[in-house]
Protein backbone atom coordinates (compact mmCIF):
# COMPACT_ATOMS: atom_id res chain seq x y z
CA UNK A 1 0.00 0.00 0.00
CA UNK A 2 1.37 3.33 -1.01
CA UNK A 3 1.90 6.12 1.50
CA UNK A 4 -0.74 8.24 -0.27
CA UNK A 5 -3.41 5.56 0.09
CA UNK A 6 -2.48 5.03 3.74
CA UNK A 7 -2.88 8.71 4.54
CA UNK A 8 -6.20 8.84 2.69
CA UNK A 9 -7.53 5.85 4.60
CA UNK A 10 -6.36 7.32 7.91
CA UNK A 11 -8.06 10.62 7.09
CA UNK A 12 -11.35 8.91 6.19
CA UNK A 13 -11.28 6.80 9.35
CA UNK A 14 -10.60 9.85 11.52
CA UNK A 15 -13.42 11.79 9.85
CA UNK A 16 -15.81 8.89 10.40
CA UNK A 17 -14.92 8.74 14.09
CA UNK A 18 -15.50 12.47 14.47
CA UNK A 19 -18.88 12.22 12.75
CA UNK A 20 -19.98 9.26 14.85
CA UNK A 21 -18.92 10.98 18.05
CA UNK A 22 -21.43 13.78 17.26
CA UNK A 23 -24.36 11.35 16.95
CA UNK A 24 -24.90 10.81 20.65
CA UNK A 25 -28.53 10.40 21.79
CA UNK A 26 -28.27 12.38 25.02
CA UNK A 27 -30.70 15.07 23.81
CA UNK A 28 -33.02 12.55 22.20
CA UNK A 29 -33.14 10.02 25.02
CA UNK A 30 -33.49 12.45 27.90
CA UNK A 31 -34.05 11.22 31.45
CA UNK A 32 -37.62 12.54 31.50
CA UNK A 33 -41.09 11.33 32.35
CA UNK A 34 -43.83 11.01 29.78
CA UNK A 35 -47.00 12.74 31.12
CA UNK A 36 -48.97 10.56 33.55
CA UNK A 37 -46.29 7.85 33.61
CA UNK A 38 -45.66 6.33 37.02
CA UNK A 39 -42.45 6.90 38.95
CA UNK A 40 -40.47 4.82 41.42
CA UNK A 41 -38.51 7.87 42.55
CA UNK A 42 -41.36 9.57 44.46
CA UNK A 43 -43.14 7.90 47.33
CA UNK A 44 -46.61 8.53 45.90
CA UNK A 45 -45.67 6.77 42.65
CA UNK A 46 -46.59 9.77 40.51
CA UNK A 47 -44.20 11.52 38.17
CA UNK A 48 -46.22 14.77 38.24
CA UNK A 49 -45.75 16.87 41.33
CA UNK A 50 -48.94 18.12 42.96
CA UNK A 51 -49.53 21.82 43.57
CA UNK A 52 -48.29 22.93 46.94
CA UNK A 53 -50.97 23.74 49.47
CA UNK A 54 -51.90 27.45 49.72
CA UNK A 55 -50.09 28.38 46.50
CA UNK A 56 -51.58 30.00 43.38
CA UNK A 57 -50.22 30.02 39.84
CA UNK A 58 -48.76 33.33 38.74
CA UNK A 59 -51.51 35.61 37.42
CA UNK A 60 -54.35 33.36 38.63
CA UNK A 61 -54.96 34.70 42.13
CA UNK A 62 -58.29 36.36 41.19
CA UNK A 63 -58.40 38.08 44.56
CA UNK A 64 -61.27 40.32 43.46
CA UNK A 65 -64.01 37.68 43.39
CA UNK A 66 -66.65 40.11 42.11
CA UNK A 67 -64.52 41.08 39.10
CA UNK A 68 -64.28 37.45 38.02
CA UNK A 69 -67.77 36.23 38.93
CA UNK A 70 -70.17 39.18 38.81
CA UNK A 71 -71.67 37.90 42.04
CA UNK A 72 -71.70 38.86 45.68
CA UNK A 73 -71.95 35.51 47.33
CA UNK A 74 -74.53 33.75 45.15
CA UNK A 75 -76.40 36.93 44.15
CA UNK A 76 -75.69 38.75 40.89
CA UNK A 77 -74.43 42.24 41.62
CA UNK A 78 -75.60 45.49 40.04
CA UNK A 79 -72.42 47.54 40.16
CA UNK A 80 -69.25 47.66 38.11
CA UNK A 81 -65.94 46.60 39.66
CA UNK A 82 -64.10 49.57 38.10
CA UNK A 83 -65.03 53.07 36.87
CA UNK A 84 -66.80 53.20 33.52
CA UNK A 85 -64.88 55.71 31.44
CA UNK A 86 -65.20 56.74 27.81
CA UNK A 87 -62.39 54.32 26.95
CA UNK A 88 -64.27 51.47 28.63
CA UNK A 89 -67.44 52.33 26.70
CA UNK A 90 -65.56 52.39 23.40
CA UNK A 91 -63.99 49.03 24.21
CA UNK A 92 -67.40 47.65 25.17
CA UNK A 93 -68.90 48.80 21.90
CA UNK A 94 -66.08 47.23 19.91
CA UNK A 95 -66.38 43.87 21.71
CA UNK A 96 -70.19 44.00 21.55
CA UNK A 97 -70.15 44.60 17.80
CA UNK A 98 -67.82 41.64 17.31
CA UNK A 99 -69.35 39.02 19.59
CA UNK A 100 -72.92 40.13 20.37
CA UNK A 101 -74.33 42.06 17.42
CA UNK A 102 -74.54 39.07 15.04
CA UNK A 103 -77.43 37.78 17.18
CA UNK A 104 -78.60 40.76 19.27
CA UNK A 105 -78.05 43.39 16.50
CA UNK A 106 -76.12 46.64 16.80
CA UNK A 107 -79.00 48.26 18.73
CA UNK A 108 -79.69 45.29 21.01
CA UNK A 109 -83.20 44.44 19.80
CA UNK A 110 -82.43 40.74 19.19
CA UNK A 111 -82.76 40.92 15.41
CA UNK A 112 -79.17 40.41 14.36
CA UNK A 113 -78.16 39.08 10.97
CA UNK A 114 -77.88 35.48 12.23
CA UNK A 115 -81.42 35.64 13.61
CA UNK A 116 -82.69 36.99 10.28
CA UNK A 117 -81.13 33.95 8.64
CA UNK A 118 -83.03 31.45 10.74
CA UNK A 119 -81.20 31.26 14.05
CA UNK A 120 -83.22 31.23 17.25
CA UNK A 121 -84.58 34.63 18.33
CA UNK A 122 -82.05 36.41 20.52
CA UNK A 123 -82.89 38.42 23.62
CA UNK A 124 -84.18 41.96 23.12
CA UNK A 125 -82.29 43.98 25.70
CA UNK A 126 -85.01 46.64 25.61
CA UNK A 127 -87.74 44.30 26.84
CA UNK A 128 -88.54 44.89 30.49
CA UNK A 129 -87.50 41.32 31.31
CA UNK A 130 -83.93 42.04 30.24
CA UNK A 131 -83.77 45.76 30.99
CA UNK A 132 -84.43 44.97 34.65
CA UNK A 133 -81.51 42.51 34.87
CA UNK A 134 -78.40 43.48 36.81
CA UNK A 135 -75.08 44.11 35.09
CA UNK A 136 -73.75 41.11 37.01
CA UNK A 137 -76.33 39.00 35.19
CA UNK A 138 -74.97 40.06 31.81
CA UNK A 139 -71.45 39.28 32.98
CA UNK A 140 -72.54 35.82 34.13
CA UNK A 141 -74.35 35.02 30.88
CA UNK A 142 -71.33 36.06 28.81
CA UNK A 143 -69.16 33.87 31.02
CA UNK A 144 -71.34 30.74 31.12
CA UNK A 145 -73.96 31.10 28.39
CA UNK A 146 -77.72 30.78 28.73
CA UNK A 147 -80.26 28.78 26.73
CA UNK A 148 -79.20 28.65 23.08
CA UNK A 149 -76.42 31.17 23.70
CA UNK A 150 -73.00 29.55 24.22
CA UNK A 151 -70.50 30.81 26.74
CA UNK A 152 -67.85 33.29 25.63
CA UNK A 153 -65.52 32.83 28.58
CA UNK A 154 -62.68 31.67 26.33
CA UNK A 155 -63.09 34.47 23.81
CA UNK A 156 -63.75 37.49 26.04
CA UNK A 157 -61.56 38.47 28.99
CA UNK A 158 -63.29 39.41 32.28
CA UNK A 159 -62.67 43.20 31.96
CA UNK A 160 -64.12 43.11 28.44
CA UNK A 161 -67.22 41.28 29.70
CA UNK A 162 -67.85 44.17 32.07
CA UNK A 163 -67.24 46.64 29.24
CA UNK A 164 -69.86 44.85 27.14
CA UNK A 165 -72.30 44.90 30.07
CA UNK A 166 -71.75 48.65 30.36
CA UNK A 167 -72.41 49.14 26.67
CA UNK A 168 -75.60 47.06 26.84
CA UNK A 169 -76.77 49.31 29.66
CA UNK A 170 -75.95 52.33 27.49
CA UNK A 171 -78.07 50.89 24.66
CA UNK A 172 -80.95 50.46 27.09
CA UNK A 173 -80.63 54.02 28.36
CA UNK A 174 -80.49 55.29 24.78
CA UNK A 175 -83.80 53.58 23.99
CA UNK A 176 -85.67 53.86 27.27
CA UNK A 177 -83.92 56.60 29.20
CA UNK A 178 -85.75 59.57 30.64
CA UNK A 179 -84.64 63.16 31.10
CA UNK A 180 -84.39 62.49 34.83
CA UNK A 181 -81.53 60.06 34.08
CA UNK A 182 -79.44 62.93 32.71
CA UNK A 183 -77.44 65.03 35.19
CA UNK A 184 -79.15 68.39 35.66
CA UNK A 185 -76.11 70.38 34.52
CA UNK A 186 -76.04 68.51 31.18
CA UNK A 187 -79.70 68.58 30.19
CA UNK A 188 -79.37 71.88 28.36
CA UNK A 189 -76.85 70.30 26.00
CA UNK A 190 -79.32 67.70 24.69
CA UNK A 191 -80.96 68.00 21.30
CA UNK A 192 -84.09 66.52 19.88
CA UNK A 193 -83.49 63.72 17.36
CA UNK A 194 -84.87 65.88 14.58
CA UNK A 195 -82.16 68.45 15.35
CA UNK A 196 -79.30 65.97 15.29
CA UNK A 197 -77.38 65.54 12.05
CA UNK A 198 -74.45 63.45 10.90
CA UNK A 199 -71.88 64.07 8.20
CA UNK A 200 -72.97 66.45 5.43
CA UNK A 201 -75.99 67.57 7.48
CA UNK A 202 -77.98 64.35 7.02
CA UNK A 203 -80.70 63.88 9.70
CA UNK A 204 -79.77 61.32 12.33
CA UNK A 205 -82.76 59.02 11.81
CA UNK A 206 -82.18 58.85 8.07
CA UNK A 207 -78.49 58.08 8.60
CA UNK A 208 -79.33 55.26 11.02
CA UNK A 209 -81.93 53.81 8.67
CA UNK A 210 -79.61 53.82 5.67
CA UNK A 211 -76.59 52.56 7.55
CA UNK A 212 -74.52 55.43 6.20
CA UNK A 213 -74.83 59.08 5.31
CA UNK A 214 -78.47 58.58 4.37
CA UNK A 215 -78.85 60.03 0.91
CA UNK A 216 -82.42 60.47 -0.36
CA UNK A 217 -82.21 57.25 -2.36
CA UNK A 218 -80.91 55.24 0.60
CA UNK A 219 -84.15 54.98 2.59
CA UNK A 220 -87.32 53.81 0.83
CA UNK A 221 -90.44 55.80 1.55
CA UNK A 222 -92.45 54.36 4.40
CA UNK A 223 -89.53 52.79 6.31
CA UNK A 224 -88.15 53.71 9.69
CA UNK A 225 -84.84 53.02 11.42
CA UNK A 226 -86.40 50.11 13.29
CA UNK A 227 -88.17 48.53 10.30
CA UNK A 228 -87.02 44.91 9.88
CA UNK A 229 -86.95 45.28 6.08
CA UNK A 230 -87.96 47.79 3.40
CA UNK A 231 -91.38 47.37 1.72
CA UNK A 232 -91.38 44.79 -1.02
CA UNK A 233 -93.23 45.12 -4.34
CA UNK A 234 -96.93 44.63 -3.71
CA UNK A 235 -96.49 45.03 0.05
CA UNK A 236 -98.45 47.89 1.73
CA UNK A 237 -96.30 50.76 2.98
CA UNK A 238 -96.45 52.16 6.46
CA UNK A 239 -99.62 54.20 7.03
CA UNK A 240 -101.66 52.33 4.41
CA UNK A 241 -104.19 49.58 4.88
CA UNK A 242 -103.95 46.27 3.11
CA UNK A 243 -107.03 45.64 1.01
Amino acid sequence: MSRRLYLRGTLLATSALLILSGCRQDMHNQPKYVPYRSSEFFQDGLSERQQLVHTVARGELHEDAYLYTGKIGIKEGDRFPFPITQAVMERGRERYDIYCSPCHSRVGDGNGMIVKRGYRQAANFHDQKYASQTVGHYYDVISHGSGAMPDYGAQIDPPDRWAIAAYIRALQYARNGAMSDVPADQRGQLKDQSEMTTKDGVPLLRAIASGGNGGPESVPVGTSPTSPHPPQPGEPQEGTQKK
